[in-house]
């Protein structure tokens, strides 16, 4: 019972991604063929939020609602996300969906998403399987 909270938090945030037509596939075909600001819109107030908010949890030391103390670290520039990047994108390209918003998908009655949802667990496990192999 104590996680209920994050249960209707979740759920609220999964009809918010329906009504703002994240969700749909049309909205991120648009986005990739460069015919609508719909998506970019979105993305981009997102960033402009989390860069505000970095700067002030910064400026302001601010902690969690426990007292600890909150830590940004730096990131240095790794080829390595240009990569993933790509594959990410092109991966959300082809299926039209990201894995954000899969939950809200298949809530949404769109079961064919399960097998997005499926790849993107078999991606994040043989990453996994492989991580230490790759180049860090």
């Amino acid at each position: 019972m104590k996680n209920v909270k994050f249960l209707v938090v979740g759920m609220l945030f999964g009809i918010i991604l329906v009504k703002s037509e994240v969700i749909s596939w049309f909205r991120i075909q648009e986005m990739f063929r460069l015919q609508a600001f719909h998506m970019y819109g979105i993305i981009g107030s997102a960033i402009v939020v989390g860069i505000i908010s970095i700067q002030l949890i910064k400026r302001f030391q601010l902690t969690t609602i426990h007292g600890e103390k909150i830590v940004i670290a730096d990131k240095t520039f790794h080829w390595g996300n240009v990569y993933g990047g790509l594959i990410f994108g092109l991966g959300w390209a082809i299926t039209g969906a990201c894995p954000g918003p899969l939950f809200a998908e298949i809530g949404s009655g769109f079961f064919v998403i399960i097998v997005t949802l499926l790849s993107a667990i078999a991606g994040t496990w043989t990453y996994g399987l492989l991580r230490e192999k790759l180049p860090h």
